[in-house]
Order: C-alpha cells, then structure tokens, then sequence
C-alpha cells in the first residue's frame, strides 16, 4: 500500500517562506536548549522531513535530549515526529535507534497521567511496524482496566488497529473485547469496542446485541449508530435475519439524536419495503428536515427523499406525504424550497390536490406582506411556476387559482408578474371556459401595471382573446386611458409650453432667454432656447400614464406592440358588428392613436427616436386597417393563434423528452446473472453492494469503474509521462473526482541498479494545488511501484501538472540523475456537465457575463447538424434550441447552448453558423461566441473547441502504390 492510500491523521501547514535551517544549530538547541527552544527545534525538524530532507544525524540527538522530557508540548510533538520519521534502513530493515523509543513509549503507557497513556495508545494506531509493536502488547493489554475511560477507549482503538493489521501480535483479541464489553459502563469504550466486534467478529457482536435489545433506546447515541451499522451489515450478508431487527431499528427512529434517525430511517429503507416500514422512515426524514436548522442537513435529506421516490413501490407512499413534506417550505432557504417544491409536483396526485394549491396560495400570499428581498421574489417566482404546471396537469383547479395570481401583475417583481402571464397565455389556449374570466382580470389589472414587458404581453393576450364587443371596448378606454390625450405630441407640447406657449425665438430672447443655434445632421440650423430646454427637463419629472411614459423613454417596441393589438381588435369589431358607422368609427379611432404614436416617434421629443423597425410594424398595421386585404386579415385573427397552439405543444413535447422518460431505465440486460442468493433487483440497495462500503470507496474516489467501459475510460486516461529508452519509465493514470485528481504514476526501474530515493516532484500551473508530496522509494534492479498523488482543483481552467524523477544510484560518485517527466494537461471536460435553463434565464446571462470569447469555425464538414452534433459532443453542452427551430435547410443555422461546471460556473455559447447552398461541398463556416462569468472558463473553452477542430483536420494518409 502507498503512502497516499494511507489515512490522514493530522494535516501540517509548511509556511511558504520555510527555509532549511543549519543542522548544527538543530543539534545545539537540541542538546542545550530549555524546553520552548527544544519544542522549536522540533518542529523545524517536522518541517525538513515534510519536505523530503534526511535526518539521520539528529535521531540520536532527540532520543538522547528530547525523548526523556516530560512536557507534554515536546510530548505531543515527539508523536508527530515518530510518526513520519523513517524507521527503516534503505534495505528495509528495522534501525536500532528504535529500540530505544519502544522502550520510551512503554514507560509512557505506564505513565499515572491518563492524557499521556491516552495520546500514545492513539499514536500507536498509526504505526506499522509489527516490531515495534510486539514488546508493548503487554502493557497495552492493561491499560484495558485503567480507571479512566479516556485510555481504556484508546487502548480498544489500538487493540483493533493492531488485530486488523497484525492478528499474529493478539489473536484473542475478540474475546479480549467481548469480555470487556461484558463488564463495561462508559458509552464511548461500549461504542469503540463493539465497532470492533462488529468488524472483527460479527457473531460475538450480535450477541451481545441480543442480550441487550430492549435497553437500546437508552444508550448513547454513538452506540446507537454503531448498533444500526452492525444491523446493515447483518441483514446485508444475511436477508434472512430482518426480522430479527426490525423491531430495534423501528425504536432507534425515536431515539433522542438526529444523526441516528438519519440512519435508521437509511437502514429501515433496505431491510423493508412494507409500507408502513416507508411511511416511518418518511416520516423521520420530513421530521428531520423540518426541525434540523443547518440547510446542507435539509438538503441532503430531500436528496434522500428524491432517490426513494425512484423505487415505485416507495412513491405510492410518499404520494400519500405530499402535504407533510410541503411543511418544509417553512424553511427560509430558497434551493431547499425549490426541492420540496420540485418533489411535492411529482408526487402530488388528484387526490390531494387541492390541499396542495391551498398550501400554496397561504405561501403565496405571506411572500405579499413582507419587505420585499431578492430572495422572496425568486419564491415568489418559484410558486408561481408550480401553480402554473399544478393547472396544466389539473385543470380542474385553474378558476381558483387562476384570480389570485392576477394580482400579481402589477408586482414589482418583474420575474413573478412575467411567469404569471406564461401561465395565463397557455391557460388562454387550453382552457377556453376560463377565457372571460381571464380576460376580465386582466382588464381589472391593466392600469395597475407598472412595468413595460408586463404590459406588452398583456397586450398581445387582450388583442388575441377579447372576442366580444364589450370587451373590446373596454380595452380600447382602458388603452386611451393609458396612453393620455390624443394625438399625442400636440398635448405634450402643451404640457411643455405651459401656460405661455412661446412659439417665436424673438419672443423668448425678450423673455431673457439666451438662444443657441444648434446644426443639424443634415447641415440646416436650429434653434434652442434655455427656457424651452429647461421645460424639456422639467418635463422629465412630469407624472405621465404608463403607456405614454414608455413611448417618451423611447421604448417604441411596446407601440409596435400596441399598433398589432389595435388591429386584431379593429378587424374583431368590424366582425361582430354589422353596422358599417360604429365600424369606421372603431377603426379610424385604432388608426388615430397608430399615427398618433408613429408621429412622437419621428418628433424628437422621447429621449430616442423610432426604430425603423418598429416604424414599418405600424404601417403594416395602417395598411392592413385600411385595405382590409384577405390574406392579411387571417394572418392577424387566426393564424397568429394557431402559431402560438403549435409553439406551446413543442415546448410541451421538448419537455417530455428531455423528462420523465429517462426517469425509469431499465438497465439490466436481459441476458445478466440472476444472483440467487438475494434473488433481488440489481438496481435495489440490497442487491448493489453494500451501501456503507460503496459510498466510502466513492468518497475517496476507487470505486470500480464499469468493466464494460473498461478500455474507454481508464486506458484512454493514462498519459505517458517518460520515453521507453529513459533509465527510469513512468506513466500516470489521472482519475479526476470533482474536486480531486488522483495521480496514480506507475514507475519503473530499467537499469541494473538500486535505485535510492527514488522521488516524483510534481509542479503545477493553472488553479491547481498539490496537497502532498509523494514519499521517496527504493527501487530494486528492473522492479516497479505505484506512487499516488492528489491534486486539488479550485475552478474550472485548463491545468497542467509537470514535473520530473529524481534517484540516486548506490555506489556513484555523481549529483543527483533526473528524468524530466511529460507535462499532464488537465481537460476541463472533465469538470463540464450538460445543463439546460429557460430562455429568459439564458438571455440575462449572457448580458450579465462579462468575459466573451468568439471563436471562428474552421472545419471540413459539410453539413450544418453535423458540426452542431460535433460541437455538442465535444464541449458537454446540452442544445437550448429545440430540434424542429434547427431542421430543415436554408444555409444558415443559429443555437444556443448552455454547461455547468461542478463548481456552479455558468457557461454559455450562441452557434452561428452558414453555408454556401450554391456549393454542396463547401466547408461550415460561421463562428461562435462564449460567454461565462470567469476569463478561465471562457479561453479554456474556447480553447477546447480550437483543439477538437484541429484534430478532426489530421485525417490519416493512405498510401498511395
């Protein structure tokens, strides 16, 4: 085993401006010094071994001066020192030296201070060498009846380090601890001695479990965790003794400590999959949720709940808890909101629905009263969502819900009022009895809107489903009302002007205002006066309607907008009435205010003029009310409808597929092994493994991989880090796992020579840390050995590790050799996952972020899908842009994509790309643009992209013969 697989005890800061000192002055303060001098030395000699220096000229001298101190600094520090120190000649046997420090510590496992005895049994855990070990096992023996529990619990841990490591040096040991258990009184010498039982010996640990079931309830809660434990284990080698322990584990779900309701709740789970058996461990987790304060404790909870709703037999369970786990929306946190909100919509069923929306409305309304905080928008936002999806699967609740968000639309919270009309514009197409209902409330709130996105989507909707003649009018006054006097520059003029109206430049010179003549962009001049100016700012402050607020900040869409809704609404009218007079009145009335709007935009009055878009929308809109013309009139009544029935059903169909259709997978084979011996699923937590073990081996990152996969992730993943003709060859497996690399560098030795001190230094460049230096080694002629490195990474950038072999040879003369090892890149893939966000979310992304880096297509495909899939697969970026916007072929393509990184960055790309349809073979041409909060994220990714297009131009050479 290496060094990096062992367990770290104790973690040491090497200050970054440590300098090696002299080995005089060590020896001299070690010899001479007082204790604070002595203690320094010390640990300036911890430091030296830490950085790979050889000591072998102080050893005597800490035995000699140091060793016989009894201040417990130097005591605690000789732990640390002992611990790293090599003990061993080059050749591997035991130094001499050693004797003498077992000796020591014998005396220190004897020592009447419980504190020292305590220490050095722990410190006694780390060491692996059976021959220092065996002289003291006597003395460690009788620190078993210590009257303190502090040694007796730390003479147990030693005990079974030492009877897992070497059983030769105690091979009574179980019966050693199981009589000490017996007689035992102290929770944590219980806890420790029967961990040990449950490892070393299961049949004595269940018995003594026996004997003592019904007293579990009131132990302590570290021996109630080690109780739920043995009983997992148990039940996992052997199904067929559940029984046995359901009754335990059901008592431990009561027990007084959070973290062993956690794990009974866990081990209830596995052992059975009765009903009741879910409904207690359900209940335990929502009662943990609710009453745990920390939100990481809340989070992993619901994670926990999330992977239960994955077994079926399980969901029809928690299908009947939707309402007990909606109480954890008590909690202030908005993500442990999102996730109960996201579990209670997946589990809420006909049944209980309405139950549930009431639940949401009480929320709904608490986030009204309260000061309004970033926070509370985003819920306010998050409930919004889930009422809306709450009526599309259940209609039946739409015409309650449906007039309480309306008062939402005048929120200040832009985000909540925009969701709310989503839902209102697809309640419009589904629900078609609720249409007057709806349209009637959106009436109510059209004047009490305060925002301009707000008031252009309620527009389109009044324009597309105000069907009857009261309606229509109604919306027209309300229109009128918003937008002022009409016409409308005439009446800001006025307002402007005030009471004298100076229309002469003469007149405002004599009134005592300076005159400045002003040139045009076309070369004519113009006049300004200070008043008018002064009036024009002054106008600013002036309280206008919302609608012709808008217009003077030069916000012309919303006209555009407004020029679409007047036309549906004058074509409707002319429909439903028949005589010809309120028709023209209606229609020239939409026309006034059309122009009306057209005239400020070209005025000079708002702060910027019309666009020239914006400007041909309301022409188009002026001719279609003039001339009536057939094909226009069923663009603007029905065809408008139709696209917005055909846009929702694909968003509908989008989020099915990309759903609960990769939900439940089967993924054994039809032709896999039956395992007989549980005879259950292999995608149950029984059948998988055992739990506590996989999810270890996962922590430290050596779980297996799959075997089917073998070849295609391990092997591709080993750099050669050094040629086959260098004395010393070496190649590195990099396995990344999140937040860690592991190195795993295989070194060997290819000369006839002993190879001492065999060192991997390793250096790194990027957001890379190296957390420990490997260990030297001793290489024999032509033998090899596995050195283990980590690697910390901290976000997501290209990295590079590089570095070199150091080794001396035995016998030779010369410095030190060195074999410079292959720089190792770190791919960022290895940290990007595929993720998908709404199309708002994507838009205030990209204009937040400020880091872009545009990267220009250069490659040999021909096809414009093609590339898109290519670049898709190289980058981990999921496709925002749906398939039916990217079929077909016209020569150009535009997409959207969207990755995070483990870390919670945000990445973003646009695809623009084009191709010369007069030409089927020419090349994709285009460029794309990423954007991310980081200037890392955003080069290595452009980076990345750079790098895949080269390489799909090396296509390999035929010869030609």
């Amino acid at each position: 085993m290496s060094f990096a697989e062992l367990p770290c005890y104790t973690i040491i800061n090497v200050p970054s401006d440590f300098e090696t000192p002299n080995e005089m002055q060590l020896k001299m303060d070690l010899e001479k010094g007082d204790v604070k001098v002595k203690t320094e030395a010390l640990k300036k000699i911890i430091y030296m071994i830490l950085n790979g220096e050889k000591i072998q000229g102080l050893l005597m001298n800490i035995i000699r001066f140091v060793l016989p101190s009894q201040d417990h600094m130097i005591k605690k520090m000789l732990l640390i020192f002992w611990e790293i120190v090599p003990k061993t000649y080059p050749d591997g046997k035991l130094m001499q030296e050693m004797i003498l420090v077992c000796d020591a510590y014998r005396k220190d496992l004897q020592h009447p201070n419980e504190f020292i005895r305590g220490s050095t049994l722990r410190f006694l855990c780390k060491l692996k060498e059976p021959e220092l070990l065996e002289p003291l096992m006597p003395t460690i023996r009788s620190c078993l009846e210590h009257r303190h529990s502090y040694v007796r619990r730390n003479a147990v841990m030693a005990i079974f380090t030492i009877y897992k490591n070497f059983d030769f040096l105690i091979p009574d040991a179980p019966e050693l601890i199981a009589n000490f258990l017996d007689g035992e009184q102290d929770m944590s010498c219980k806890r420790n001695a029967f961990m040990m039982l449950i490892h070393a010996d299961q049949e004595r640990a269940l018995s003594f479990l026996s004997t003592c079931m019904d007293q579990v309830q009131n132990f302590g809660d570290i021996l109630q965790l080690v109780i739920v434990e043995l009983i997992y284990r148990v039940c996992h080698q052997n199904p067929s003794e559940r029984s046995k322990f359901i009754r335990c584990i059901y008592n431990l779900l009561n027990s007084n400590s959070a973290s062993v309701r956690y794990e009974a709740a866990g081990t209830l789970v596995t052992l059975s999959s009765a009903p009741t058996a879910v409904k207690a461990a359900v209940s335990a987790y929502i009662d943990l949720i609710v009453k745990e304060s920390d939100n990481n404790v809340k989070l992993i909870v619901l994670d926990r709940l999330i992977a239960m709703k994955e077994v079926p037999s399980h969901e029809k369970v928690l299908q009947e808890s939707v309402m007990d786990i909606l109480r954890v929306l008590a909690s202030p946190d908005l993500e442990v909101r999102r996730k109960t909100l996201n579990i209670a919509m997946e589990l809420v069923t006909s049944r209980n629905i309405e139950e549930m929306v009431l639940i949401l409305k009480k929320e709904i309304s608490k986030t009204q009263g309260v000061v309004e905080q970033e926070d509370t928008g985003k819920y306010r936002q998050l409930l919004v969502r889930t009422l809306h999806s709450t009526c599309i699967r259940f209609p039946d609740v739409s015409s309650s819900v449906i007039p309480l968000l309306m008062e939402f639309l005048s929120d200040t919270n832009e985000l909540a009022a925009m969701d709310v009309l989503i839902f209102v514009r697809e309640a419009m197409t589904r629900f078609d009895h609720l249409r007057p209902i709806i349209v009637e409330k959106l009436l109510e709130s059209f004047s009490m809107i305060r925002s301009v996105k707000i008031h252009r989507a309620t527009l389109w909707i009044l324009g597309e489903y105000c069907e009857s003649t009261e309606d229509l009018q109604t919306l027209m006054s309300e229109i009128r009302q918003s937008l002022g006097e009409i016409p409308i520059v005439e009446d800001e003029r006025r307002k402007a002007a005030g009471e004298e109206e100076l229309e002469d430049e003469s007149v405002a010179a004599a009134a005592g205002g300076s005159v400045q003549k002003l040139v045009t962009a076309d070369g004519t001049y113009a006049t300004q006066s200070a008043f008018s100016s002064s009036t024009e700012k002054a106008s600013k402050n002036v309280e206008r309607p919302p609608l012709r607020k808008y217009l003077m900040e030069g916000d012309f869409f919303i006209g555009a907008a407004l020029g679409g809704t007047l036309s549906k609404m004058a074509l409707r009218y002319c429909n439903l009435v028949a005589e010809e007079k309120k028709q023209n009145r209606f229609t020239a009335e939409c026309m006034l205010v059309i122009t009306s709007i057209m005239h400020l935009g070209v005025s000079g009055l708002p702060e910027k003029k019309i666009t020239k878009d914006d400007l041909d929308r309301l022409n188009l809109c002026l001719k279609v009310l003039s001339d009536r013309n057939p094909m226009l009139v069923q663009v603007f009544t029905m065809d408008c409808r139709d696209a917005l029935g055909q846009m929702l059903e694909a968003m509908a169909q989008v989020k099915m597929s990309g759903g609960k259709n990769e939900k439940k997978s089967v993924s054994v084979q039809p032709d896999t092994p039956i395992n007989f011996l549980q005879l259950s699923k292999f995608d149950s937590l029984v059948g998988a493994g055992d739990m506590l073990d996989l999810s270890l081996s996962a922590a430290l990152g050596t779980e297996r991989a799959n075997k089917m996969d073998f070849s295609s992730t391990k092997l591709s993943k080993v750099t050669q880090l050094t040629g086959f003709s260098d004395p010393v060859y070496a190649e590195a497996y990099v396995n990344v796992n999140q937040y860690d690399i592991v190195l795993d560098v295989l070194i060997v030795n290819q000369t006839r020579d002993t190879l001492q001190n065999c060192t991997l230094e390793l250096a790194t460049l990027g957001d890379l840390k190296l957390v420990e230096k490997p260990q030297p080694i001793v290489l024999a002629p032509n033998d090899f050995a596995n050195i283990k490195a980590n690697v910390k990474v901290a976000s997501t950038e290209n990295g590079i590790i590089f570095g070199n072999i150091v080794y001396d040879v035995k016998g030779a003369t010369s410095d030190r050799n060195v074999v410079v090892l292959n720089d190792i890149h770190i791919d960022i893939m290895d940290y990007i996952v595929p993720a998908s966000c709404t199309e708002t979310e994507f838009r205030s992304m990209w204009a937040e972020f400020e880091w872009e880096n545009k990267v220009s297509v250069n490659t040999t495909l021909n096809n414009l899908a093609d590339y898109l899939a290519s670049l898709l697969k190289n980058t981990n970026m999921k496709c925002l842009t749906p398939d039916k916007a990217l079929s077909g072929e016209c020569g150009f393509m535009a997409a959207n994509l969207y990755a995070k990184s483990i870390f919670g960055e945000d990445a973003l790309a646009n695809v623009s790309l084009e191709k010369n349809m007069a030409k089927p073979d020419s090349p994709v041409t285009g460029h794309i643009r990423i954007r991310a909060k980081s200037q890392g994220m955003a080069l290595s990714l452009g980076d990345k992209i750079n790098q895949s297009q080269k390489s799909r131009h090396k296509k390999p050479t035929i010869a030609q013969g």
